[in-house]
């Protein structure tokens, strides 16, 4: 969320929102309370520095500069500064104090400008709550910020395939693949989001369309992943435990801005990593959010995960039969390519694959296009 910053740099930042110019006053004014539609933060710290405006949707950072500025020393110091913050996928405006007092309105259509682009192109490119990305939505699960796999969900079963998940999704992304599906196991656990400095890595450094999952049960934990990066937030626990909680957001975000995780053992509701079973019959956990207005719910059958058995084509059947129009994905025990072919040819719109890709049974190459 706040691309690796340390403590001094939030305490700068702190200082600097309090004495702040009088040109940021005005574009201040402009920008607070969501006029154009996005929202922008004041003195916002990133990595090294603190920004002065930033919006997390659009990854857009206005700067106001003094006169200070203009000496060659400070010059080269913001270009080192703003390429930093460009690998971080960060774009730019710039203004000088002079610009902003004495032609603000000049000032203020090229920052509307900026938004309504930026806007466009983040939506042509990380919008679609159904169907973004394709059929094949490959997995990353991260325990304490590396890339594992765990087995029907058990904790103690635990493999790690690589300790830096950016260079795996990465891989997926140069093998023609687009979304991904991002899960925190350690938050999962925990009851509240941890690893989300991987999300934003991955979603700052790679233009895959991400869901991200484990651990969100709080309205400053949804805010946290979508402010990270995700298209996407996967719900799954809260959904059980907390009813109202879950409408109230997708009321709040849209529904179509949410994932809903039905993990199941012996077609009953799974939660918190799997490691507590409910009484909650499948198809009336689906059935009843639906109606609320989601579209689109992924399935793991916790008996056939991490096993390369292959998945549970009858389940979903079932669940294919009974809720023909839900955007439905399968997830669970896909083993090989032929799995994938077998799912999309029953009617799931998605397919999670996880441990066939990491134990080379299934080729990420092989997998674009569908």
């Amino acid at each position: 969320m706040f691309y690796g910053a340390n403590d001094l740099i939030f305490q700068k930042a702190e200082e600097l929102r309090n004495r702040s110019t009088p040109a940021e006053e005005i574009l201040w004014n402009y920008l607070r309370g969501e006029q154009l539609g996005v929202k922008f933060e004041r003195q916002h710290p990133a990595t090294l520095y603190v920004l002065d405006f930033y919006c997390h949707e659009l990854r857009l950072a206005i700067e106001v500069d003094g006169s200070i500025h203009e000496l060659e020393e400070v010059k080269r110091n913001d270009v080192t500064r703003e390429r930093t913050l460009k690998d971080l996928g960060i774009s730019f405006l710039r203004f000088s104090n002079n610009e902003v007092l004495n032609n603000t309105r000049k000032v203020l259509e090229t920052i509307k400008s900026a938004v309504t682009s930026l806007g466009s192109k983040t939506r042509s490119a990380k919008s679609s709550p159904l169907g973004a990305g394709g059929l094949s939505i490959p997995a990353i699960d991260i325990i304490d910020g590396k890339c594992v796999r765990l087995t029907q969900g058990d904790y103690s079963q635990k493999k790690i395939y690589n300790e830096d998940p950016l260079e795996v999704a990465k891989e997926f992304e140069d093998a023609g693949l687009s979304r991904l599906h991002l899960v925190d196991l350690d938050g999962a656990k925990a009851g509240a989001v941890k690893n989300w400095k991987v999300l934003e890595a991955i979603a700052g450094k790679t233009r895959l369309i991400i869901d991200f999952g484990g651990g969100i049960k709080t309205e400053n934990d949804v805010d946290i992943v979508f402010e990270s990066g995700a298209v996407l937030a996967t719900v799954g626990s809260i959904a059980v435990k907390d009813e109202a909680t879950f409408v109230h957001w997708l009321e709040q975000y849209g529904a179509e801005k949410f994932l809903l995780g039905a993990d199941v053992k012996d077609e009953k509701i799974a939660i918190g990593g799997w490691l507590e079973t409910t009484d909650i019959w499948i198809y009336d956990f689906i059935e009843k959010y639906i109606s609320k207005g989601v579209q689109q719910i992924f399935c793991t059958d916790v008996s056939k995960d991490g096993k390369l058995e292959g998945p549970s084509i009858d389940l979903y059947k079932n669940i294919l039969s009974k809720f023909p129009s839900l955007h439905f994905i399968a997830s669970g025990g896909v083993s090989s390519i032929e799995d994938v072919h077998a799912l999309k040819e029953i009617g799931c719109k998605g397919v999670i694959i996880g441990k066939a890709i990491y134990e080379g049974r299934i080729s990420p190459k092989s997998l674009k296009g569908l």
